[in-house]
C-alpha cells in the first residue's frame, strides 16, 4: 500500500469513528429526557408504596394498569406512535414501578413499620402526577423514535441508563437502577 492509500484509509477510519461518536451523542441527547422522566416516574413509586401500606391495598391493580395503558395508547396514537410501542413502553414503566413498590413494602414488613409520613392521596395527588408524566413521556417517545428504530437501540438505552445512574450515584446493585433498567427495557422493540 502506498503512503497515500494508508493516509486515505486512516482518514476514512477516523471519519467513521467520528461519525459513530456523533451518532452516539445524538442518541444520548434523544434518550436523556426519556430516561430522566422514567426515573422521575419511579421516584413516585415511594409515595405509591406508602399509600398502599396505609390502605392495605395490593401492589397489583390490573384494572388501573389497563386504564393507564389505554390512555397512553390513545395519547401516543395522536402523536403518531404505534400502539405496540406505547403499550410495551408503559407496561415496562408499570412493571418497574411495581419492582420498587414490592421492594419497599417488603422492607417495611421486615422491620415492622414504614417511614413517618403525612397521609398520601393516591387518587387526588399521585395519579395526576403520573398522568402529567405520562404526557411528558409520550412527547419524549416521539423525540426518541429515531433511536427506537436504530439497530443499536438496546445498547444505546443501556448506555443512557448507565450514564444517568453514574451521574445520580446509583449503585450497580441498587433497586432504583434495576427498576430504571426495567422501565427503559420497554423502549426498544427487541431488548
Amino acid at each position: 500500500m502506498t503512503p497515500f492509500n494508508l493516509k486515505a484509509l486512516a482518514c476514512t477510519g477516523l471519519a467513521l469513528l467520528a461519525s459513530q461518536a456523533a451518532y452516539a451523542q445524538h442518541d444520548e441527547v434523544l434518550l436523556r429526557p426519556l430516561v430522566e422522566s422514567a426515573a422521575q416516574r419511579l421516584a413516585i413509586a415511594h409515595d405509591v408504596a406508602l399509600s398502599k401500606w396505609d390502605s392495605g391495598t395490593s401492589v397489583e391493580d390490573p384494572a388501573r394498569e389497563a386504564v393507564v395503558i389505554s390512555k397512553a395508547v390513545a395519547e401516543g396514537g395522536q402523536s403518531g406512535l404505534p400502539a405496540d410501542d406505547v403499550t410495551r413502553f408503559f407496561k415496562a414503566q408499570i412493571e418497574a414501578n411495581k419492582v420498587v413498590q414490592y421492594g419497599l413494602l417488603t422492607t417495611w414488613r421486615r422491620i415492622g413499620y414504614a417511614p413517618q409520613h403525612a397521609p398520601i392521596d393516591l387518587v387526588g395527588t399521585i395519579r395526576p402526577e403520573l398522568d402529567s408524566l405520562q404526557t411528558k413521556l409520550i412527547a419524549e417517545l416521539v423525540e426518541a423514535r429515531p433511536v427506537l428504530e436504530g439497530k443499536d437501540c438496546a445498547t444505546e438505552v443501556a448506555h443512557a441508563v448507565g450514564r444517568y445512574a453514574f451521574e445520580h450515584q446509583y449503585h450497580l446493585s441498587n433497586v432504583p437502577l434495576i427498576a430504571l433498567d426495567r422501565a427503559m427495557a420497554g423502549f426498544c422493540r427487541i431488548y
